[in-house]
């Protein structure tokens, strides 16, 4: 299957946000949800159809202009299953920009690697000077009592033309020592959060696998690995808040 969805989220001159181009294919469903709050605009995207599966080619842009605000989220969590035998790797692929004085903030449910199944997703993001963005990315290895699938992830954010966050991560069963003590030490849920902005919170421990960390440029590094997506979220939720209202924990 091959589907493409794009997002283009305009200032409305009223201090407000509309939405320019809101189009999708299943199983890229996108939905506007929820009302307006402080200018902004929040899109679900809502799965059309299993998967992705492999041998799917799917495709997400995101536009946001200057002065507008959008947070993206998801009804449910991205399951990668296994799909036809001998058929390519599942592929999602996701190019947002963030014009100066815009706001993104990326929030998905966490996507779950099935047993069997072989994915990559792969992610660009530019954000300009004065651009805010907060892009959250969760990863759980395998569905409850079920071995990890095969995914690779690829992020790449770059700010005011400069690299900011580069991170690759493999898991499964082709993926030799990753759940060992280099990789996710044994735990089968991790999560990453990137903010970056003009306005950050100060560098701080979590807990007792989880950090907020600076990194080299106008940004911060949320990450976190525990035994399941709960503690996971107990650790970065906190931070998916306004950035105004960030908490500092010692």
């Amino acid at each position: 299957m091959r589907a493409e969805a794009r997002i283009v989220a305009e200032a409305d001159g009223r201090g407000g946000t509309r939405l320019a181009v809101l189009r999708g294919e299943s199983p890229l469903l996108l939905r506007r949800t929820g009302p307006r709050t402080g200018g902004a605009v929040t899109v679900h995207l809502v799965g059309g159809a299993a998967g992705p599966l492999r041998g799917d080619d799917l495709r997400l842009d995101l536009e946001v202009g200057p002065g507008a605000r959008l947070e993206v989220r998801s009804v449910a969590a991205q399951l990668a299953l296994p799909g036809r035998p001998g058929a390519p790797a599942s592929r999602l692929e996701i190019r947002a920009v963030v014009a100066a004085g815009a706001t993104l903030r990326w929030l998905p449910e966490p996507l779950i690697a099935a047993a069997g199944c072989d994915h990559r997703a792969i992610t660009r993001v530019e954000v300009e000077a004065g651009g805010t963005l907060l892009w959250r990315d969760d990863l759980v290895c395998g569905r409850h009592d079920e071995p990890s699938g095969d995914v690779h992830t690829d992020l790449t954010i770059r700010y005011a033309g400069s690299t900011l966050y580069r991170h690759e991560l493999t898991v499964g069963p082709r993926a030799p020592g990753w759940s060992g003590a280099a990789v996710l030490g044994g735990g089968r849920a991790v999560g990453s959060l990137v903010l970056a902005g003009p306005e950050l919170p100060d560098a701080a421990l979590l807990g007792r696998d989880s950090a907020l960390m600076p990194l080299a440029g106008p940004g911060m590094l949320a990450s976190a690995v525990g035994q399941d997506i709960r503690r996971v979220r107990a650790a970065l939720d906190p931070l998916c808040i306004e950035p105004q209202r960030l908490p500092v924990t010692v």
